[in-house]
């Protein structure tokens, strides 16, 4: 006859292999979702002005180079 015999399964475990499991798919997106967002709010002045122009090798094609003369506002 067979016995029922309990191992005990630490808590810790689950979690290591969800993050392995997940890990890189859930990077990959939130890279995508990051640069789709950087995308799409690269038109507003805001962004330009405060993250855009900061990035060391692409700050310089993001700065405004327009006289004031030539704003509206």
């Amino acid at each position: 006859m067979s016995r029922v015999v309990y191992h005990p399964v630490p808590p810790q475990g689950n979690v290591k292999r969800f993050l392995r499991t997940w890990s890189t798919s859930m990077g990959l997106w939130g890279a995508g979702a990051g640069i789709t967002a950087l995308y799409l709010l690269s038109v507003t002045p805001l962004v330009k002005r405060e993250f855009l122009t900061k990035v060391p090798v692409l700050g310089s094609y993001f700065e405004d180079k327009t006289p004031a003369s030539d704003k509206p506002f």
